[in-house]
Formats: C-alpha cells, structure tokens, sequence
C-alpha cells in the first residue's frame, strides 16, 4: 500500500466525498478497465474505490445508472458514495466489495458453484430487464430530466449496426467463416421488441465471488438498450460457454435464473452470432481470449471458430 498526497485527484475528491476520516493507504488492482481505479483503505470504516473517468458525462451515466440498479433490484452491486467532476475528469466512489476475481476463480469452483453463479448471472439480467425499458435503442445517458433514456435508432436497426460492426472488426484468420457469419446475421427474423437494457459485459470477469456467490457485478460503463435476445445472447455466451468446454449444464441454469424472473426472449441464430462475434475482438482490435488460464493467438482463434461453428451449423 502507498500513502496518498494530498494534491492528487484522489485524495481531492476523498476530501469532497468522506471529508474527516484520513485514509491508511491505497492501492491500484493489477486489472483494470478504461477508467483509473484506486483503491483507498481505512484503519476505521469501510475501503471505498474511487474510479476517474475520462468524461464527466460518462460518470454521470455511470453513476446513475449504479444507484439505480442498487434501487430497483436485487442485482448485487457496490453502494454509490459519491460522484462528480474534477477537472476535465468524471469520478465515482463506491463503497469496496471484498472477494475474489471470479474471471480467476470460475473454473476452481465446483460444477455445483459454476451452475449456481450461471443461475444467478441469468437471473440478475432478467431483473435488469424488468427494471430498465426504453423507447428506443443504443447508448444510453442521462437526459434532461434526470433519468436514463435510450439516444440510439430503433431496436432492429441498432441491432443491424451492431452486428455489422462486430462482422467487419474480424480479422483475416476468420475470413473463410464470414460468408457464414454475414448470413446469420442478416437472417434474424423482423420483430418488434421494446428494448431492454443490454449490459454487454455482464460476465464473470466484471465480478467479485464471495463465500461461493455473487458478491458483486462491476463496471458499469457505457450502458446500451438493445432487444432482449441480443442482450441474453451475449451475457449467456460469456457466462456459459466462455470457460468450459461443455457449456449445456450452464447455459441450461442460465436461463432457469432468467425465467425465474420473466419469459425468455426468443434468441435466433443471428443474436448468438452476433453475440459470438462482437466477443471475440477487444475495442484494440485484438482477438480475445477465451478460458482460464487464457488462451491467445492460434489457440484463442481456434475456440472462437469452434463457438461460431456451432450456431452457424444451425
């Protein structure tokens, strides 16, 4: 742990947010995302996290959206303490969720454990779905009034968008597939479908296990409203077949915690290639890598051409 000075951002925005209690240290987790995440210990209270956004409004969202999901469902989550601007920066404070990475620890767990945690990832996306309706599509900010509001298109052009984008980000060792790959996608029926909100990395890496259950989800970032089967597609694709080999138990649980909460969505071929395929690159246009101990280059290709085989074999 490292002691903090008292003119950093950090410690800046402790004084805003916790003003008299003085802080033991800090420390930055090894992992990160797009945000500057610092973690602040106390000899007398609760840690706390504190996350520096590269835009005030993406906090804002952020933040909003975290207190709500606190609110209105059972969705396990840090409690927001803080949030505001410094600088040309966003901020939040939450309070610090103790536990294990689940990215590293989802495949030490038992079969028993992992078919629970996917019951319980299926069921948390259920619960956002019947908390969080839009009227349209897309990113999702905070509007004038104060509340969460879709900015996007409707939800079957959002979708055609988004499955273009996540087709051409492939590159050249899927290029045999992506004949196969364009068709799925341009196959997925009409309908007409209020989008819901489309947590897109709703997954075990985004998330703290605790004495064998979800402790908390992370990360925030970003929020997207999309039709429902999108959004079941890809959260069931990175929770179930991401780390094991036979994905049935877990895909099967997955859905079991979503329906214990509302009906499933009719997924169709094009939301699970879609989903497969925006995976399987990184906004660096880097291939991603699958399992745990992670798996790269040919190795990490070779599951993600084995995933759009089995759909695309459909």
């Amino acid at each position: 742990m490292t002691r903090i000075a008292p003119d950093v951002p950090v410690q800046r925005i402790l004084d805003r947010v916790l003003q008299t209690r003085a802080p033991a240290g800090a420390e930055t987790p090894p992992q990160g995302n797009h945000k500057d995440t610092t973690i602040v210990r106390y000899p007398d209270r609760p840690d706390v996290v504190v996350q520096l956004t590269a835009t005030p409004s993406g906090a804002h969202t952020e933040a909003t959206l975290l207190a709500a999901v606190y609110d209105q469902t059972t969705v396990p989550v840090a409690r927001l303490l803080g949030r505001g601007r410094i600088g040309d920066r966003g901020y939040l404070v939450t309070e610090h969720v103790s536990g294990r990475d689940l990215h590293e620890s989802f495949v030490a767990c038992s079969r028993a454990t992992r078919e629970h945690l996917a019951r319980r990832f299926g069921r948390c996306l259920g619960e956002l779905h019947d908390a969080f309706a839009f009227d349209a599509a897309g990113p999702v900010e905070v509007g004038a009034s104060g509340t969460l509001a879709a900015t996007g298109p409707d939800g079957a052009t959002f979708f055609e968008e988004y499955a273009s984008d996540a087709v051409e980000a492939l590159p050249s060792a899927f290029d045999d597939r992506r004949p196969a790959i364009e068709a799925a996608v341009a196959s997925r029926p009409e309908r007409a479908v209020q989008p819901r909100l489309f947590p897109w990395d709703l997954r075990p890496g985004n998330a703290i296990l605790a004495d064998g259950d979800l402790a908390a989800v992370l990360d925030w970032a970003d929020p997207l409203a999309a039709d429902p089967a999108l959004a079941v597609a890809k959260v069931e694709h990175l929770v179930a077949a991401w780390y094991v080999d036979d994905p049935t138990p877990l895909r099967s649980a997955f859905r079991e915690g979503y329906a214990a909460v509302r009906p499933l969505p009719d997924v169709s071929v094009a939301d699970r290639v879609a989903a497969i395929a925006a995976s399987a690159v990184d906004s660096n246009g880097t291939v991603t890598r699958p399992r745990h101990p992670e798996l790269t280059g040919t190795a990490a290709v070779a599951v993600h051409r084995e995933w759009f085989d089995e759909w695309l074999d459909e």
